[in-house]
């Protein structure tokens, strides 16, 4: 198999952390969000948007530090994490509220596919926005 091109290298090993740093963010949420439906028996939604803020708290400390390796100031990139986290927080709660109250899908399912849709805004959003070079 030939070898990747060399501009392609970076991306490729950008997206394999994103990929890693998303995993334990994921761990994060979708424990929070399994333990609250299942343990306390919340509603899935607010027990999803929960799991989101988990994950998301430890996404921001391993994109800064491991994918993107940004040396932006945390004055400049902590609102810009948070304004793309708000966006993937919205897109969360319509989905998961589209997908286990308007159409009565089991809400594991549900959240994978919608973690899936955010997954692709998150990487792109925080690759040119929050950790860009500005």
């Amino acid at each position: 198999m030939p070898a990747a091109p060399e501009s392609l290298t970076p991306l490729l090993r950008q997206i394999a952390a994103f990929s890693g740093v998303g995993l334990v963010a994921m761990v994060c949420h979708y424990g929070v969000l399994i333990a609250l439906v299942e343990v306390f028996h919340a509603a899935p939604v607010p027990a999803t948007l929960a799991g989101y803020v988990a994950g998301g708290l430890a996404s921001y400390w391993l994109n800064r530090r491991h994918t993107f390796e940004s040396d932006a100031p945390h004055a400049q990139a902590g609102p810009r994490f948070v304004l793309v986290a708000a966006v993937g927080f919205v897109i969360t709660w319509a989905l998961m509220h589209l997908l286990t109250q308007n159409l009565a899908a089991p809400y594991l399912p549900a959240q994978v596919l919608t973690t899936l849709i955010v997954m692709v805004w998150s990487y792109a959003a925080h690759r040119f926005f929050t950790f860009g070079k500005s």
